[in-house]
């Protein structure tokens, strides 16, 4: 009540500085958006398509890097002939790439 504000000589109390403020907020929202969020929702995309695409008779390697050719196509798995009459059950979505046809005969 009885104290004043101590300004410097000549200096004006600094008033907010609106949009200037969040700039770099902004730009740091921007660059995330398109070196993270964009790439992955775009591979997502993509393995999504994929995935749907598969069919009998494709060749896959898994996430864990197992060799194979799909035998079966369920809604959410395939089964996968991964050795002569060894058949595993795997989910759709570990399911890391299909590689052209031919693959498998060409590693063994």
């Amino acid at each position: 009540m009885f104290i004043s504000n101590a300004y410097a000589e000549g200096a004006a109390p600094v008033q907010g500085g609106g949009f200037m403020d969040f700039l770099p907020l902004i730009v740091l929202v921007v660059v995330f958006y398109f070196l993270i969020l964009r790439p992955q929702s775009k591979r997502a995309k993509e393995h999504k398509a994929m995935v749907e695409a598969l069919q009998r008779g494709d060749e896959i390697v898994t996430m864990g890097g197992e060799v194979g050719s799909v035998t079966k196509v369920y809604e959410q798995y395939v089964g996968v002939e991964i050795a002569e009459n060894i058949e595993v059950t795997l989910q759709k979505s570990a399911i890391q790439l299909v590689l052209p046809k031919g693959t498998i005969k060409s590693i063994k």
